[in-house]
């Protein structure tokens, strides 16, 4: 989980490799609507979110229930999206992408086939922004390399489950 930018896709791809799990990008899974939105330069609200996060707590949910683990790239920018989520799966562990807004504004800039678009919208996404604690996630800064983030996630995740026990 992190704003855009942060490297979601690319973890969340590299981690499902390293364990041999299905990888779903859930802006794939963002409404026609939702995409248009976006690409003018239109920031999502919660209402434009609240479809789109629940079809990804039900494809959360549909792994859960056939024990097919997935790793799943989602913004999950706020503690309410984070819980609605975890109506598919009450285990499941967040790897908060975090990162200073510079970085993430280069990152967008480099990135030329993607809907999303523009300073404006970034920082919509660092003001909706409730960074999770300790508690609610594994918190890793993006400037580490996607092999370092991936390592210290695997490394941290059963304490991460543990501590919210």
């Amino acid at each position: 989980m992190g704003v855009s930018g942060s490297g979601k896709s690319c973890i969340g791809a590299l981690l499902a490799s390293r364990l041999g799990v299905t990888f779903i990008d859930g802006d794939d899974y963002h409404s026609p609507a939702s995409i248009d939105k976006m690409a003018n330069g239109i920031p999502l609200g919660d209402e434009d979110r609240r479809e789109w996060l629940e079809t990804l707590a039900g494809l959360i949910g549909d792994h859960r229930r056939r024990d097919a683990p997935l790793v799943l790239a989602c913004s999950a920018l706020k503690r309410p999206y984070r819980e609605l989520l975890r109506r598919g799966d009450p285990e499941l562990i967040f790897l908060f992408l975090d990162g200073e807004r510079e970085q993430l504004r280069q990152r967008l800039i480099a990135r030329e086939e993607h809907f999303f678009r523009g300073e404006a919208m970034l920082d919509s996404q660092l003001h909706d922004l409730e960074a999770p604690d300790a508690l609610e996630a594994v918190v890793s800064n993006i400037a580490a390399t996607p092999d370092a983030i991936v390592t210290a996630f695997l490394q941290a995740k059963p304490e991460c489950r543990r501590r919210r026990d």
